[in-house]
């Protein structure tokens, strides 16, 4: 799988990332949010949003009366989280592999495109869930790859429209527009699916769904910590 890192690829993107990510998905990642903020309970509890970038989870979750706390390793990232909340949450810059928090220390947990920039990915999930709580929730948002019909246009457009819109927009999202693509591609052939499933019973989460939006663009993962 080809390796970046992921604060130097996302720490000019911060000012355009809200508008620009959504354009760039033809509004589906907005959408997508929210749908996972939809696997958790309302019960009002205390979330722990991973990889918060500049708070567009952690804004939904806000939304709908939980208590958040956001971690990202982007100093940048979350200058922008903190122009959006002032003091509403608490944002911590931390690694999602190595989390600052005792265990159980949240009644559930959201992370977004997190598990392509990270060596472990097994490990990283069972880090994840050491921090919630038995019964809590944990739930996933990444980037698919479409199967069918919808393959071939979605080739086309990682391969030629992102680098494309990448050169057009500058500051920093030609890089992302070269990397996406063969990032998401090689994702998904060394974690298809099962795999992923495997890694998620195996980190103490059980009754694991998974749904996939948008003809496959957008994969929701979603567990309970046993």
């Amino acid at each position: 799988m080809p390796t970046v890192d992921a604060r130097e690829l996302f720490a000019p993107l911060g000012p355009s990332y809200d508008r620009v990510g959504a354009a760039l998905s033809f509004g589906q990642d907005p959408r997508w949010r929210r749908f996972l903020v939809d696997r958790l309970p309302r019960d009002g509890g205390h979330v722990l949003d991973v990889a918060t970038g500049t708070g567009l989870v952690a804004a939904e979750l806000l939304r709908r009366g939980f208590e958040v706390t956001g971690v990202d390793q982007s100093t940048q990232m979350l200058a922008r989280a903190r122009e959006r909340f002032g003091p509403r949450i608490e944002l911590v810059e931390a690694s999602a592999e190595q989390l600052p928090f005792p265990d159980a220390s949240f009644d559930h947990l959201t992370v977004t495109y997190l598990l392509r920039y990270v060596d472990d990915p097994g490990g990283t999930l069972r880090e994840l869930a050491r921090t919630v709580r038995g019964g809590g929730v944990v739930a996933s948002l990444e980037f698919g790859v479409p199967d069918g019909l919808a393959r071939p246009a979605w080739e086309l457009y990682v391969r030629a429209g992102l680098p494309l819109a990448g050169r057009a927009l500058r500051h920093g999202w030609s890089e992302v527009g070269d990397f996406l693509g063969g990032s998401i591609r090689a994702f998904w052939e060394r974690y298809p699916l099962n795999r992923q499933l495997e890694l998620w019973h195996a980190a103490g989460l059980a009754d694991v769904e998974a749904r996939s939006l948008s003809l496959g663009g957008g994969v929701v993962l979603w567990g309970r910590k046993a």
